[in-house]
This record gives C-alpha cells, sequence and structure tokens, in this order.
C-alpha cells in the first residue's frame, strides 16, 4: 500500500519540525542478506533542536552512539523493535518493516496524534494519521532521531551474532551483502539467520556449467 500523505495542518516541515504529539519512525537493516530488520519511533520534545543530529548513514559511529544516549535521555518518548529474518522470509522485507514500526509505536508511554515515516510505504496505524517524507531522516529530527536508534540497536545485536558466526564478518558489515559476506556464503553456507527469500550469491560467485 503506498503511504498516504496527510494534510500537515497548515505547519511547515522542517528539520526544526517537533510537536511533542508527532512520532518519527525509521528502520534499519532493510536490504540486509542476515539478521533482523530494527524500527524505531521517537517524539521528541516539541522545542528540540540539534545542530549535529540528522540521517544515521551521514553519521560516524562515534557520534551515532553519542546521539543514542541524548535521544534516550531527552526524547518525550522512544522505542525500538524488530522482526527476525523468518518473519521478513514469510510476509516480505517491506512488510516486516512496518510491521517493525507498528511494534515500536507500540511501545511508546506517550500516544502520538501524527506519524512521520521515511521514505514512501507504510500502513496505516490505528486511528493515527501519517505521513510519508522521502528522506524524511535528513529532514526531519524525530525520524533523523528513530533512525539512528534503529540502526545502534542493530548494530549492536548483529555484533553479538558476529561472535557466533565469525566468518561472515558481521562486525564489519552487519549482514549486508558485501564480498565477504558474498564469499562467506559460497564457502560456509548459510545460517540460521540468513534471510532465506533474499539472493544471497550474486552470479560472479556462480560458474554456469555450459560456460565452463
Amino acid at each position: 500500500m503506498n503511504c498516504k500523505n496527510f494534510p500537515s495542518h497548515g505547519l511547515t516541515i522542517t528539520r526544526s519540525y517537533g510537536l511533542s504529539s508527532v512520532a518519527g519512525c525509521d528502520e534499519a537493516g532493510r536490504g540486509c542478506l542476515a539478521g533482523p530488520v530494527f524500527a524505531a519511533a521517537v517524539i521528541l520534545p516539541k522545542d528540540f533542536t540539534h545542530d549535529t543530529l540528522t540521517d544515521s548513514k551521514k553519521l560516524s559511529r562515534k557520534q551515532r552512539y553519542l546521539l543514542r544516549d541524548e535521544i534516550k535521555e531527552k526524547a518525550v518518548a522512544w522505542a525500538v523493535a524488530s522482526c527476525d529474518n523468518h518473519e521478513i522470509d514469510r510476509i516480505n522485507i517491506l512488510k516486516a518493516s512496518v510491521r517493525a514500526m507498528h511494534k515500536a509505536l507500540e511501545q511508546l508511554t506517550v500516544r502520538p496524534k501524527l506519524i512521520l515515516v521515511d521514505g514512501n510505504y507504510f500502513i496505516p496505524y490505528p486511528d493515527i494519521p501519517h505521513q510519508c517524507i522521502v528522506k524524511g531522516d535528513a529532514l526531519i529530527l524525530s525520524i533523523s532521531a528513530a533512525s539512528v536508534l534503529a540502526k545502534t540497536c542493530r548494530d549492536d545485536y548483529m555484533m553479538k551474532l558476529a561472535a557466533e558466526y565469525p566468518q561472515y564478518l558481521w562486525e564489519k558489515n552487519k549482514g549486508y551483502p558485501s564480498r565477504e559476506h558474498r564469499n562467506a556464503i559460497a564457502k560456509y553456507g548459510i545460517t540460521p539467520y540468513h534471510r532465506r527469500s533474499f539472493q544471497l550469491l550474486s552470479n560472479q560467485l556462480e560458474i554456469p556449467f555450459d560456460d565452463f
């Protein structure tokens, strides 16, 4: 379902846009070959401003973890949730990403009146209007905050899995389809954490018999 854009009630949406009744949502790990997808929902104070906070992909690891502590301390409410690789395989990654957002929204201690979502796809959350914003993680502070929480929490989780399966170098690639990750799949096979519905090997790692 394409995201329905609700009117902003006359408010201009900018980086400093913030209302205590608005929750920003974002996910991390959608394009990975292994591990869960994480999502976060964050409600920031209406007067919250920040010079550094932006899309987590544009921040260094050190910046993300420093910001995570600040977000948790200053947010009106925040929550993080996930859907594992089995659920991703069962319902597809797009729906699993939204389901993880819904789970995070359910955990908020303050009920928002509006949900702002990064991207252009969302399944309506019961009785709360939503608005999709392409590249919202770099434009809206509450979405940026959700991006940081989702990313750092997922990275922590993948570091734990890396200790269990060190040959896949998840401490470096976090489950994304790096060359080293794909080479490890070709050599060792897949783990219980790999997404079986994804193309785990690229054509470059296969030698068709007819072409040999």
